[in-house]
């Protein structure tokens, strides 16, 4: 759980998360969502403390259970796949769950969402399956 791949992998996917989310929430999801999201719900600006912790526990979840997951075969396509199973889990399963029990997006808000949520943890298992496929050979 803390060996030199996971921690490696944890800091790249964490920087991911940090940096890309930004990309993908903040600048492509901000213009995509924002008709379809209820105003003054995201905070301006953000509690960059808690983010970047967050993010890096993200990170070391993502990668303790992509290791365990792959079982030693850590392709791209396999680090893809992970992560859109992830990004449907929490993009669309828990996304549709809120979608039907608060008043957090309209339908479209939350399918373009839900995208958002799987290319996300798509790119960060295709991530966490380099590092490992990476560092695991040189070890």
């Amino acid at each position: 759980m803390f060996s030199k791949t996971n921690l490696i992998s944890t800091l790249v996917t964490g920087l991911w998360a940090f940096f890309g989310g930004y990309l993908l929430w903040g600048i492509i999801g901000e213009l995509m969502l924002a008709d379809h999201m209820m105003p003054g719900l995201m905070k301006d600006p953000s509690d960059f403390l808690h983010l970047a912790l967050g993010c890096l526990i993200m990170a070391f979840a993502f990668s303790v259970i992509y290791s365990n997951w792959a079982r030693g075969a850590h392709g791209i396509s396999q680090g893809i796949q992970f992560g859109v199973w992830l990004g449907i889990l929490k993009g669309l399963g828990s996304g549709l769950i809120d979608y039907a029990t608060g008043n957090m997006a309209d339908l479209t808000g939350t399918l373009g969402n839900a995208v958002i949520y799987i290319v996300f943890f798509a790119i960060m298992g295709a991530l966490a399956s380099l590092i490992y496929s990476k560092v695991k050979s040189a070890e």
